[in-house]
């Protein structure tokens, strides 16, 4: 029985095998090999033309990464300020998107809402609508004399030249309470050809109104990520808190947010991806990076050092350190919402339970 029972097991991994060997090979010929032949173009001089593998093509080793992280020049000083606004662009888009996608779960998940199948797809229509249409129309919401700088004069706001002006919100802001130099400290140094004064300046308004555009573009679908989450949630231990005298904040906090890691995980680590590898808006509204380079990103940065320089194996080392980047930020991310293991101590002193009505620790017989 043991020895049918193994080939059994055999026969079926031959199976299996068997029917994902042509997606492995699909991935392995257009995923797999493209990557790999990046990467040697990375590390080679190749300037585009003919076959990377040709006998004209050399190795150059690390020259190609040493240019834009260490190599003093225009290209490090690129890098670091493309670094600079998508980085301010991660920290922004992420967490907002995220809060704005769960409140919109929350809204279209609560049972007294009529019209939620209205809400769900005016919530997430933006998110299928053409990213080069919807870039276009935020270009004229955003103009000079656009409807945002039309309602902020309403209120008394004079509305900035958005896509003009490369001054950083930060520095606006702090220009307004009258500093307008930064102390010598961030002023002599930075880092990758870039001042730290230039780093804690903020995103431009050109920066500022793309960062509105992706959070309004993306919150409708991780909406659908939080909305499916939701309802699969059991009622069980929201009635139970109910019970319990919690409030509506502390079951949100204390009940359905821990439920919500795994999806919360996934919306974090597919925002980080996409924010870091923002491209289409970049070349729709401010070619080249504009106003001053304040909206170039190294997604961005890695085309025009292709396409554009013919610099292949600069553009090659940049996506691979770009790659690197968004690596990192996902085991950071991966680490911060692990699942924390209860103490010992905590397991056997269990913190009371205040039922309403009730003293602390007491429950109702």
């Amino acid at each position: 029985m043991t020895a049918r029972s193994g080939s059994i097991r055999k026969g079926e991994a031959s199976a299996g095998w068997l029917f994902t060997a042509p997606m492995l090979v699909l991935l392995g010929l257009f995923l797999v090999v493209p990557i790999l032949m990046a990467l040697w173009v990375s590390f080679s001089d190749w300037g585009g033309r003919g076959s990377p593998f040709s006998a004209g093509v050399n190795f150059v080793g690390l020259k190609n990464y040493e240019a834009v992280t260490s190599g003093g020049g225009l290209a490090e000083q690129n890098f670091g300020q493309a670094l600079r606004n998508n980085l301010w662009y991660v920290v922004l888009v992420v967490p907002l998107q995220t809060i704005v996608a769960l409140a919109l779960a929350s809204l279209v998940n609560n049972q007294r809402l009529k019209g939620k199948g209205f809400f769900r797809t005016a919530f997430y229509f933006p998110s299928v609508t053409s990213s080069v249409a919807i870039t276009v129309l935020w270009m004229f919401l955003f103009s000079t004399t656009g409807a945002i700088n039309k309602v902020l004069s309403w209120v008394g706001i004079h509305g900035p030249n958005w896509f003009n002006d490369p001054q950083g919100v930060v520095r606006a802001i702090l220009a307004r309470v009258g500093v307008e130099q930064g102390p010598s400290a961030l002023v002599n140094h930075g880092f990758l050809g870039v001042t730290w004064w230039d780093w804690l300046a903020g995103p431009s308004w050109a920066m500022s109104a793309l960062i509105l555009l992706a959070v309004f573009t993306t919150s409708g679908t991780f909406m659908l990520l939080f909305l499916a989450a939701l309802q699969n949630l059991s009622g069980d231990l929201q009635e139970a808190a109910m019970v319990d005298g919690a409030t509506a904040w502390e079951r949100f906090t204390k009940v359905t947010l821990p439920q919500l890691r795994p999806t919360l995980f996934t919306v974090i680590t597919l925002g980080l991806i996409g924010c870091w590898q923002v491209f289409d808006q970049i070349y729709v509204a401010t070619p080249g990076g504009s106003p001053d380079g304040t909206t170039l990103t190294p997604a961005y940065l890695s085309y025009q050092a292709s396409f554009t320089n013919n610099a292949w194996g600069q553009g090659a080392a940049i996506a691979f350190i770009l790659f690197v980047i968004i690596i990192v930020f996902t085991l950071i991310q991966r680490w911060a919402l692990r699942e924390r293991a209860v103490s010992k101590r905590r397991r056997l002193n269990p913190v009371p339970v205040k039922v309403a009505g009730l003293p602390a620790g007491e429950v109702e017989r």
